[in-house]
């Protein structure tokens, strides 16, 4: 496609020369020489959430395990249940599980948790503790939301194990077929 001229004067050989000739080039220039102003986020989006003790809480849930989380400033104890989670959660990819919001948001060893968990089972128990740290430790500190936010611990797992059904061994499981 060939240059298009206007009365011969203007012609246009890429995007840069379109702007110059619909007018828009002084204006675009303007804000081009402006210096930006710079973006501070001095205040988030959200407002921090403290009791009267200084502690930041949350609810976490997981299958059938319901946690209540209490996040303060501390030296890194989390307790479960009155004992400590090396005690709680024998095994450590549960303690892993527990660990991992302080781990993305570079915060170990700088928050006290207080843990009372109920129902599920010992795995269902760890995702419910995760999911409450990370609710409460966005709380506390609004502006980690975004980093707690992305690696998806802020959203509750909901997958439950599925009812049995009548007429069935389990789930979904018929009973053993028998030819004779």
């Amino acid at each position: 496609m060939a240059p298009e001229s206007n009365n011969g004067a203007n012609t246009v050989s890429d995007l840069a020369d379109l702007k110059d000739i619909t007018g828009n080039a002084p204006a675009a220039e303007a804000a081009a020489e402006a210096p930006a102003a710079p973006v501070v986020s001095s205040t988030p989006l959200r407002e921090q959430e403290i009791d009267a003790q200084g502690r930041a809480y949350a609810t976490g849930r997981r299958k059938d395990a319901v946690a209540r989380v209490w996040v303060k400033p501390g030296t890194g104890k989390i307790t479960v249940n009155g004992r400590d989670q090396e005690v709680y959660f024998a095994r450590p990819t549960l303690r892993l599980i527990i660990n991992q919001p302080f781990d993305i948001t570079d915060r170990s060893g700088q928050y006290d948790v207080v843990a009372t968990v109920k129902g599920g089972g010992l795995s269902g128990q760890a995702g419910a503790v995760k999911h409450g740290i990370s609710q409460a430790l966005t709380k506390y500190e609004p502006a980690l939301r975004s980093m707690v936010k992305a690696a998806g611990f802020l959203t509750r797992d909901s997958r439950v194990v599925e009812r049995k059904k009548y007429g069935r061994a389990k789930a979904r499981r018929s009973f053993q077929f028998s030819k004779r």
